[in-house]
């Protein structure tokens, strides 16, 4: 290794203690807390000892004018000099209690999280109820507090509210929510308290989807529409002549006047073979990945289309139906195929 390279990296970071000397302080107890929390499922109450605060770059702002303000007064014994710098000061001092208790006792819990298909967003929702028979105002989340907040939301007594945290879904399987913060700035942004919270959320990422194509090739059990019907009672098929033996239910009593013989409605249905996905119907010279998408296109455009189908994995398979359950059963088993956990 070469030995300029620890020194530069000293240099780097004396830079931005020099710099940034809040942000350094900042991570350093971000650092701390990092090794005392542990992933839980939830719910998670915020209690005092969970609460850190600091001043803002404004807060430090108000106090160097409060020193201003100080010196101002001591140099010229001015008594209203004196009594506004107190006053203000006195401000600070209670907006720090204010922002400090604003996230003392909220209770935060996730919900669960729809899944996405990989490229998209994994969407974690975050529940804050607030058990106390106050107001809780201007709370926000985020995976790092540093982050601009995309929302703010207030809590009304013994009430919930709801923010939503999005997260780049680059690959398949599971995605489990990193840690975050909920944090405030309420009432009037001169002191900054947060608060890290891990919960045991998961995504589940189906694989990206292969581009629209053609048809599924015909495997063992074939893919087609078996030509002709037969008798049932799904679709209309026409009219026939009475025979004995026929249901009265099933006689078209409205042409019975315009007809010497009456006549029977008659219903068909047709017959679909079996759509089968087949792992082993794919080039054999197609990567893991690339079947895997090819495969979730083909189960996307099945159950448009209103097909029953079924999947067949190395290892897995699953029968031939359709629905919203079937169609997540056959997603998942693709999401994590291959996958130890």
């Amino acid at each position: 290794m070469d030995i300029a390279t620890p020194l530069r990296a000293s240099g780097e970071r004396f830079a931005l203690i020099l710099t940034h000397p809040f942000q350094t302080i900042r991570r350093r107890i971000d650092a701390w807390i990092f090794t005392r929390i542990k992933r839980v499922p939830g719910p998670v109450q915020v209690n005092r000892r969970r609460v850190y605060i600091l001043p803002t770059r404004y807060g430090y702002g108000y106090a160097l004018l409060l020193l201003a303000m100080l010196l101002g007064a001591m140099n010229y014994s001015n008594s209203m000099a004196f009594a506004l710098t107190f006053l203000l000061a006195g401000l600070g001092l209670v907006a720090l209690h204010h922002t400090h208790a604003n996230l003392v006792n909220i209770e935060v819990r996730g919900l669960r999280a729809p899944p996405v298909f990989a490229g998209g967003s994994a969407r974690f929702s975050l529940e804050l109820a607030n058990p106390a028979r106050g107001g809780r105002y201007a709370l926000a989340a985020a995976w790092s507090d540093r982050d601009a907040p995309a929302s703010l939301v207030d809590l009304p007594p013994q009430g919930v509210a709801t923010l939503t945290l999005s997260l780049p879904a680059a690959r398949r399987g599971w995605l489990p929510a990193p840690r975050f913060s909920v944090f405030t700035e309420f009432p009037l942004g001169l002191f900054h308290a947060w608060t890290w919270v891990e919960l045991d959320l998961d995504c589940l990422v189906y694989p990206r989807p292969a581009p629209a194509g053609g048809p599924p090739p015909a495997a063992q059990g074939g893919s087609g529409a078996r030509p002709g019907s037969r008798s049932g009672d799904e679709e209309f098929a026409g009219l026939r002549a009475y025979q004995r033996g026929d249901a009265p239910r099933s006689i078209h009593w409205k042409s019975v006047p315009k007809s010497i013989t009456p006549q029977v409605k008659q219903f068909a249905e047709t017959l679909e073979r079996e759509l089968w996905l087949d792992w082993n119907a794919l080039p054999e010279h197609w990567d893991v990945e690339r079947r895997l998408s090819q495969l979730t296109r083909w189960v996307l455009d099945a159950e448009t289309a209103g097909r029953h189908y079924g999947l067949r994995l190395p290892g897995w398979q699953r029968t031939p139906a359709r629905g919203e359950l079937h169609r997540h059963e056959c997603l998942k088993a693709l999401a994590l195929f291959g996958k130890t956990s």
